[in-house]
């Protein structure tokens, strides 16, 4: 198999993915985003689960800070040596 991503060693002890395998994981990536494993196509790229992917985690990743900054506000709110105080710094950990 001469493909650049076949599964043999390069000459530099790198191992590669063969196509196999990365049609396995793109797979399963779709299985993981909720847009596209809500959509009605069966025919995704592979690009456009990427793409997806990439917009999923950056999504996450907003959220993410979004609820530390709730968390934080609320941290605020309270007293500081109180049982819930606790609570939230070890969620913001």
């Amino acid at each position: 198999m001469s493909n650049r991503r076949s599964s043999r060693q390069s000459s530099g002890g790198v191992s590669r993915i063969s196509d196999d395998q990365i049609i396995e994981l793109v797979s399963k990536l779709r299985q993981l985003l909720p847009e596209i494993r809500n959509s009605r196509s069966d025919k995704v790229s592979a690009s456009k689960v990427l793409q997806e992917t990439c917009n999923y985690i950056r999504s996450l990743h907003k959220e993410v800070d979004d609820l530390s900054d709730r968390l934080s506000q609320l941290l605020a709110t309270i007293d500081a040596d109180s049982a819930e105080a606790a609570i939230i710094r070890s969620l913001l950990m």
